[in-house]
């Protein structure tokens, strides 16, 4: 069972790591479109947010199925979210803005889309930097409250994403709708948690 699993790993870091490699292929035979620039950051924004989703889902499909091992992989996809994050990032730096260092500040401050972006990518920054055994230690009950911050980095990247897609609204819409879904689940289960404790032990609620 643990090779099977070391094996199921594995084939979860190759299918995570494929959008990459298409894209580098795309990039290499020119098969990107009129605008490949405009294509790797588009695609790269949005392989950073579907495993930011993918990353929050795995906590319900672990309740929800009782297979406790995909908790596991929650790190791997996270810090995927933040692999694509950081290539969306150098797609803007190297083709978009050619490397024009003076101009970084005043399209952070200036352009809403952008400074939305990049908050989204320091949270990203931060959740990765924090997410190892070591730091969980470290940081106590801390972590929870700094990890929280990830649906905070999802709500930005959509809004970062509504403001490039604004004549289609489709990809808005389904991440949107699935973002919701995801913290709609974690409100009801912090809820009937709380409920579940008062029921049990209503002395150290503070209800008699």
């Amino acid at each position: 069972m643990p090779f099977l699993w070391n094996v199921f790993r594995v084939v979860v870091f190759v299918l995570a790591l494929l959008p990459f490699l298409w894209l580098l292929y795309g990039a290499a035979v020119g098969s990107l479109g009129a605008d490949p620039a405009d294509a790797l950051a588009l695609e790269t924004g949005r392989w950073s947010l579907r495993f930011l989703l993918i990353s929050l889902a795995i906590t319900p499909l672990r309740e929800l199925t009782g297979l406790n091992r995909l908790i596991r992989l929650r790190r791997m996809l996270g810090l995927f979210a933040l692999f694509y994050a950081s290539l969306h990032l150098l797609v803007y730096l190297m083709f978009l803005l050619e490397w024009r260092w003076s101009e970084i500040l005043e399209d952070i401050a200036q352009r809403p889309y952008i400074t939305v972006g990049f908050l989204a990518f320091l949270i990203l920054v931060a959740l990765g930097a924090t997410s190892t055994k070591g730091m969980v230690r470290r940081l106590g009950k801390r972590w929870k409250r700094l990890h929280r911050l990830v649906y905070l980095a999802a709500g930005l990247a959509l809004l970062h994403l509504l403001w490039i897609l604004q004549q289609d609204l489709t990809d808005v819409v389904i991440y949107g709708s699935i973002t919701a879904l995801l913290m709609g689940y974690r409100l009801y289960r912090a809820a009937w948690l709380r409920r579940f404790l008062r029921q049990r032990f209503p002395a150290r609620t503070g209800l008699h």
